[in-house]
């Protein structure tokens, strides 16, 4: 009988073809069993096995045979077993990552948002504009982004300010939450009606006052106003920007 179509990784792991595996679930019963079989004997520690949705029916079959969930996407699951007791599997996604807006004018003015979800348990909320990451969306177009969809303004990137890290978020996931400052590029908002209740500019002084704004909020806020040490966007030899992006120290790099 013939094994499961594979490859092996650099640690002794197998990974299986997910398009060459049969579809009928006791011909892939067999198959998988005499694979597990020859894969132990030839010292492999653990298999990977990703099950297309297409083949859906194939999952308790695996999970029968000593496979468990680690992961899965929109069109499959991933499931592993070890054939070696302590072989290490590396976890999946830990993290969400966001990014929010430091947008402050010429005029000491600093663009914040009260958002519907907030407007009767939070009254006078005003955050800063900021949201999720897409995949593959690297900071700095990230955060120029949920500026420009949260106001309509948009906005030029100048620095790092700080990241918070939060454990225990959504899917008892945790979140890093980047800071960042950026300046305006026109002062006209827009308000997407569905999402935002209220956009203004606030003066920075009134935002440092207000009894509604967290102290979290607060100190970031007074960080970028007087221009505290940051990180600013750099470059690296042989790191490619498209998959990379760095920052490095910049004290006081913020014109003016």
């Amino acid at each position: 009988m013939d094994i499961l179509q594979h490859k092996t990784n650099p640690f002794d792991g197998i990974i299986v073809d997910p398009q060459e595996m049969p579809e009928n679930p006791d011909t892939f019963r067999r198959r998988l069993q005499h694979s597990l079989d020859v894969w132990i004997h030839n010292g492999k520690k653990v298999v990977w096995l990703e099950i297309p949705l297409e083949k859906a029916a194939l999952v308790p079959v695996a999970a029968q045979a000593g496979f468990k969930f680690h992961h899965s996407g929109e069109a499959y699951v991933m499931m592993t077993c070890r054939l070696v007791e302590e072989a290490f599997i590396p976890p999946y996604a830990t993290h969400f990552v966001g990014a929010g807006g430091v947008v402050l004018d010429d005029h000491d003015r600093l663009l914040v948002v009260w958002e519907k979800l907030h407007r009767k348990n939070r009254p006078y909320y005003y955050k800063l504009p900021g949201g999720a990451l897409k995949p593959g969306e690297h900071l700095v177009v990230g955060v120029q982004r949920e500026v420009l969809e949260e106001t309509g303004v948009e906005a030029e990137f100048e620095s790092l300010i700080c990241l918070r890290h939060w454990h225990s978020y959504r899917y008892g996931k945790s979140d890093i939450y980047f800071v960042c400052r950026l300046r305006p590029l026109n002062h006209t908002l827009t308000r997407p009606e569905t999402e935002i209740h209220e956009i203004l500019w606030m003066p920075v002084e009134d935002y440092l006052a207000n009894q509604y704004v967290g102290i979290f909020n607060k100190m970031i806020v007074q960080a970028a106003h007087e221009k505290c040490p940051v990180l600013i966007p750099g470059s690296v030899e042989d790191y490619d920007p498209v998959e990379r992006e760095v920052f490095f120290p910049g004290y006081n790099a913020i014109p003016g």
